[in-house]
């Protein structure tokens, strides 16, 4: 009866229009001083400690790291480079839209970022080169949603925080399954490109191809430095995302000198209004979860579902089909720090991996950024390309399909994110 009351009281209240933030602390706060006994000085103390995790600090790092590259001509470079490597392939230009989301990805931590850096330069080329705007807008849409799945990622840290999971073995397991979708969504695009005749381009010659590599070499030795740091053991994830904020900021203004010192100071303002807007997020998600268990709901959950037998196999659709219902009205970071901490006890208690739980939900979100009617990187989209949402939801179709038959593997094929952790960690 507690939970069917809370989650009926924060529903009511984002129904409303509040921010998801906002009715998440109301949620708390009302429930807690009308129907328990506990102190408003352990809720006080509660925001406080929530939000004091070391690993909460990669993200400000993370995202001020991810707009110095979006600022800094890194994304034109890695296009160059992903273009000289595939294009001269059926629907070449869309192929190398494709691979350089998954490169942007592999640096920046956030999936808009990726569909604004990349779909800003390789749209109009598209267009210009004779290909539908529809099916351009398609790609970029959906292979932006690598940029939470290919490590680093913003989301994965949430988990982590809201978990206790180790934020390495998330970041390593997210290599493999980013890296199968990226050759999935790009098979995807072949596939249509080839059957439509899409145009392709000149071939080119591998003294080009080293050209736009060594261009283009500054933006990916980040790869380097925050994943072999992470790997090796140099540094925290936390770390690495400081080195990374470093690093952008350095071969954005002084190696490719795409940006102005005077616009460093814009770039700092929108990172910090960013993370302020996150960080806010968790600090009610953290005092929601703390009324979760002074209510025992999960743990009661967990019993409940033990007890009509639900098996593992039963338990993870039942994840899938209620994070991809939350995707239809709530943003991943909320989505993550909200239903993290009710569905991962039960998952422990059926004996999945958290490792693996983690990626599922982390997939789940790349699917929800992807449809309406809170699909973010629909909506990203929607301001590159300037297409309505539902032309767009149209558009994304075959990729969205993809994307939902890849989280069925990822589901039931644990190893696809367990192999790289177990081999590194154990």
């Amino acid at each position: 009866m507690n939970a069917a009351i809370i989650f009926i009281l924060l529903i009511a209240l984002m129904l409303t229009g509040m921010p998801v933030s906002i009715s998440l602390g109301l949620t708390v706060l009302t429930f807690m001083f009308t129907m328990t006994s506990v102190p408003i000085e352990s809720v006080a103390m509660k925001l406080f400690t929530g939000i004091e995790k070391f690993e909460i600090m990669a993200i400000p790092f993370f995202i001020l790291a991810g707009n110095f590259l979006t600022h800094g001509g890194v994304a034109k470079r890695m296009i160059n480079f992903a273009t000289a490597m595939v294009g001269h392939w059926h629907g070449g230009l869309a192929l190398a839209g494709v691979l350089a989301c998954a490169l942007f990805a592999a640096v920046s931590g956030s999936s808009p970022a990726t569909v604004v850096a990349i779909g800003s330069i390789i749209l109009p080329a598209m267009v210009k080169q004779g290909y539908p705007k529809r099916f351009g807008a398609g790609v970029i849409t959906t292979s932006g949603a690598l940029g939470i799945l290919i490590p680093p990622s913003i989301v994965m840290v949430m988990y982590s925080v809201t978990t206790n999971t180790s934020v390495g073995k998330l970041f390593t397991a997210g290599v493999v399954p980013g890296l199968l979708l990226a050759f999935l969504l790009g098979l995807t695009t072949w596939v249509l490109a080839k059957k439509r005749d899409y145009p392709r381009m000149p071939k080119a010659t591998w003294a080009e191809r080293f050209t736009a590599f060594r261009k283009c070499a500054w933006g990916l030795l980040l790869i380097v430095i925050v994943m072999g740091g992470i790997y090796s053991g140099k540094f925290t994830p936390t770390e690495a995302a400081a080195m990374a904020a470093v690093y952008a900021f350095f071969i954005a203004v002084f190696v490719y000198k795409d940006l102005k010192i005077a616009q460093v100071g814009k770039v700092l303002l929108d990172s910090a209004s960013l993370s302020a807007m996150l960080l806010y997020i968790i600090t009610n998600a953290v005092l929601f979860s703390f009324l979760m268990t002074n209510e025992n709901i999960p743990q009661e959950m967990a019993a409940w579902i033990t007890n009509k037998g639900l098996g593992e196999v039963a338990f993870l659709l039942v994840v899938n089909i209620l994070l991809l219902l939350a995707g239809n009205v709530m943003e991943p970071s909320s989505i993550v720090l909200i239903m993290a901490p009710i569905l991962f006890p039960v998952a422990m208690s059926l004996g999945i991996d958290p490792v693996h739980f983690g990626i599922l939900i982390v997939v789940n979100m790349e699917v929800g950024m992807c449809h309406p009617p809170v699909g973010l990187n629909l909506y990203v989209a929607s301001g590159v390309t300037r297409m309505g949402i539902s032309e767009l939801t149209v558009a994304v179709l075959p990729w969205l399909l993809t994307m939902v038959g890849f989280l069925l593997l990822v589901t039931y094929v644990p190893q696809i994110s367990l192999w790289l952790p177990n081999l590194i960690y154990d």
